[in-house]
């Protein structure tokens, strides 16, 4: 009777043991606590503006832009045509996020230290059915922007695009070059200009501009 006592003693006592070992090797979930601080409050930028800031310089676009660009269009450039100024540009939220995160991401891998701005450019669409690589123009004649990012070299903003090459490229260079495409790479380190050459194994240059927002008339229920 006392071995069989003792063996069960024995048996108990290495079942604990192993529970307890167990139990320690398991991830612990962590307890819901609803006294944890809240993540800090985001400043506003300096750049925000009152409603009546907003509306003041509206009004100054609709009589000092928009009623010329509307006798422009209907009298110089397509009297044949009806023409209403389109007054906002808009993206989606998530492409705006989208967006950025794609700039940033292709900006690290061509060694972008910093993008120093999101440059928005004034555009007009073309009095045509498409652009030449083919794309319908939906808006035909109507402003627009497109956005670039920049870094900074030597003291100035530029913009920039991924070259040929895999890294980033001024877009001014670009322009200045007399084959589309090519340019001179930016040196992350040096801030420097480094030439490159083609051969079949570079990358293709690939553009960072945003572009093909929603324009239109002026919103009836806003400004």
């Amino acid at each position: 009777m006392k071995k069989s006592l003792s063996t069960l003693t024995t048996a108990t006592s290495i079942s604990l043991v192993v529970l307890l070992l167990t139990s320690c090797n398991q991830p612990q979930k962590k307890e819901h606590n609803d006294d944890s601080p809240a993540p800090p409050e985001v400043e506003a930028p300096s750049n925000i503006i009152s409603l009546k800031e907003a509306n003041v310089i509206y009004e100054n676009y609709s009589k000092h832009r928009a009623v010329p660009i509307a006798e422009y269009e209907t009298k110089e450039r397509a009297p044949e045509k009806e023409f209403e100024p389109s007054r906002y540009v808009d993206f989606d939220y998530e492409t705006i996020k989208q967006y950025i995160d794609y700039v940033e991401q292709e900006a690290k891998k061509a060694g972008v230290k910093e993008i120093t701005k999101l440059r928005l450019y004034y555009a007009n669409y073309p009095d045509q059915e498409k652009f030449p690589n083919g794309k319908k123009v939906i808006h035909q004649r109507q402003n627009s922007i497109f956005i670039v990012p920049t870094l900074e070299m030597q003291g100035t903003n530029y913009g920039f695009y991924i070259g040929n090459n895999g890294k980033a490229a001024l877009i001014k260079d670009w322009k200045d070059d007399s084959e589309e495409g090519l340019g001179t790479s930016y040196n992350k380190d040096q801030k420097a200009y480094a030439g490159f050459s083609l051969n079949s194994n570079l990358q293709t240059s690939k553009s960072l501009a945003l572009n093909f927002g929603q324009s239109g008339p002026p919103p009836k229920t806003d400004f």
